[in-house]
């Protein structure tokens, strides 16, 4: 017979905690909306804000609203009413939306570290190369190509055969468990997944990296020692999250055979779907003086 909806598993282990799990969740859901939701506010508000970096941060910044949004709101109904089934084409647009704007997310990354090289490395050619046009197109190319590659890889694992049995080891629909569930031979679906995890993760790392070398670099050059310090502080910031980000989706993706660390993804998901995206609006711009600004002046104007 043919699976015509899933069950997720979600944290058995901790089902008698559904109550405490959902309420900290909840809160950690609703911080990230606000503080996300917050900068793509701001950013629209404040004329001064309409910069390429805080172009790109809005555009991030809504991607982690949609992003989590894909994935808690199921697993604060897990918790709360024990509701844990999952029809097969809602199952298959959670995986699509989740892995689609997580691969979007990192390519953007990518693009928001060689804003910030050319901001602080070339200042003087910035704003003639980081002009409105360009940064559409950069965006642009960061949702073309993330639909493109995911969607090849969600039409072919949804064309797998699903026999059962149907429970999904996972508090969302993620393709490593989907594969694992097949009683087709996932294979050649398996390798494509692990090629364009490795080439996606890997590309947007390197990328990343080489940027921040280039920005260390002209930091160390700075004559005055609290401006390097100010600016070490702001990169070691975005690198402990850029750190999370990447050691998590790694140790989740980046493997030929799915069927590993089925149970463990979960706790690295949860960093993913989570912390991060707490964590971002506080490292990117809730510390700057300029959105602080901002963010005074909008609500004086409010009252």
């Amino acid at each position: 017979t043919t699976v015509q909806e899933f069950t997720l598993e979600g944290f058995p282990a901790f089902q008698h905690l559904g109550k405490v799990l959902f309420l900290v969740h909840l809160l950690a859901y609703l911080a990230s909306i606000a503080g996300n939701a917050l900068i793509v506010t701001i950013t629209c508000a404040d004329s001064r804000l309409q910069t390429p970096m805080y172009f790109f941060l809005s555009i991030f910044s809504f991607f982690e609203c949609c992003f989590i949004s894909a994935v808690i709101p199921k697993l604060l109904v897990i918790f709360l009413l024990g509701r844990q089934t999952i029809s097969f084409i809602a199952c298959f647009i959670q995986a699509f939306v989740f892995i689609f704007l997580g691969v979007a997310g990192f390519l953007l990354i990518a693009v928001m570290s060689v804003d910030r090289c050319m901001a602080i490395c070339k200042p003087l050619h910035y704003p003639t190369i980081m002009n409105l046009k360009t940064c559409f197109l950069l965006v642009t190319a960061c949702f073309s190509l993330a639909f493109t590659l995911i969607s090849s890889l969600i039409v072919k694992v949804s064309q797998l055969s699903f026999c059962g049995p149907n429970v999904i080891p996972h508090f969302f629909c993620d393709l490593g468990p989907l594969i694992h569930l097949s009683c087709s031979n996932t294979r050649s679906v398996e390798m494509l997944a692990f090629v364009l995890a490795l080439c996606i993760l890997l590309t947007s790392f390197l990328i990343t990296i080489i940027a921040y070398s280039n920005i260390v670099v002209t930091i160390v050059r700075l004559p005055s020692a609290r401006e390097r310090q100010k600016a070490f502080s702001t990169c070691s910031s975005h690198l402990i999250v850029l750190s999370l980000m990447y050691g998590s989706c790694v140790f989740i993706y980046v493997k030929p055979k799915q069927r590993n660390r089925l149970d463990s993804n979960r706790g690295a998901a949860l960093v993913n779907t989570v912390v991060t995206p707490l964590l971002n609006p506080v490292i990117y711009t809730l510390r700057n003086k300029q959105v602080h600004q901002a963010l005074r002046e909008t609500m004086f104007r409010m009252k």
